[in-house]
């Protein structure tokens, strides 16, 4: 068990305008977390803005614009990744190009961000990352393969982050500090403030255990 929690932690949510962003983002301050939300919409950023909260402006899926806004951020102790949408429908035919190019951003976004701040979460006495999946996943149906096929690699590259926290501590002959982790929705509407309570939470718990899982949310 950890006793250093999300107190003074830095966290970037990126693509954080959400409903479920408003309920992080509130519950990390709460906690005294220091909290970034980025995203496209200079409206909804700027309601962030009026409520003391810092923000930065960008397409995510720009890969210069993300590191560029890393380099002004500078290092972050966690990432809470919530880029998401929905296309579906239409069988096995109706899983179209321009569906799949309209969830695409989510993984690529998340490739960038993850890249642009890496070595200051793997450099973080506590550094905690997490994206929103789908139980999709689990049981992708064909009127949905294109949002099961994004959510399946955004789960993926996640695994990989966590395999390089294990990998950074190994080399270093150091404990492991940096954990990634999963969270995985039938449907996000209901739950933004399940998944704010469960993300801070990864912080009281050791890197260990929370790296590499892949933890269910169910409406309660």
């Amino acid at each position: 068990m950890s006793d250093t929690g999300a107190a003074g932690r830095r966290v970037l949510l990126s693509g954080g305008t959400s409903e479920a962003g408003w309920a992080t983002a509130r519950a990390l301050r709460d906690a005294g977390a220091r909290v970034t939300v980025s995203g496209h919409s200079a409206d909804k950023l700027a309601a962030f803005e009026a409520d003391g909260f810092d923000t930065a402006e960008l397409d995510l899926t720009d890969e210069s614009a993300v590191f560029a806004m890393a380099l002004r951020i500078g290092a972050v102790d966690g990432i809470l990744h919530l880029v998401g949408g929905w296309r579906g429908g239409g069988g096995v035919p109706g899983q179209s190009e321009e569906d799949w190019r309209a969830l695409e951003p989510s993984l690529t976004a998340w490739r960038h961000v993850s890249r642009a701040f890496w070595d200051g979460l793997t450099a973080s006495p506590a550094g905690r990352v997490a994206v929103v999946s789908s139980t999709a996943v689990a049981r992708p149906l064909a009127g949905g393969a294109n949002y099961a096929a994004t959510k399946a690699a955004l789960e993926a590259w996640t695994r990989a982050l966590a395999h390089g926290f294990r990998k950074h501590a190994r080399d270093a002959g150091i404990d492991q500090s940096g954990a990634a982790s999963i969270f995985r929705v039938k449907a996000l509407s209901g739950l933004e403030q399940r998944l704010a309570d469960e993300f801070v939470a990864l912080w009281n718990v050791s890197a260990a255990d929370v790296n590499d899982r892949i933890l269910d949310l169910a409406e309660e």
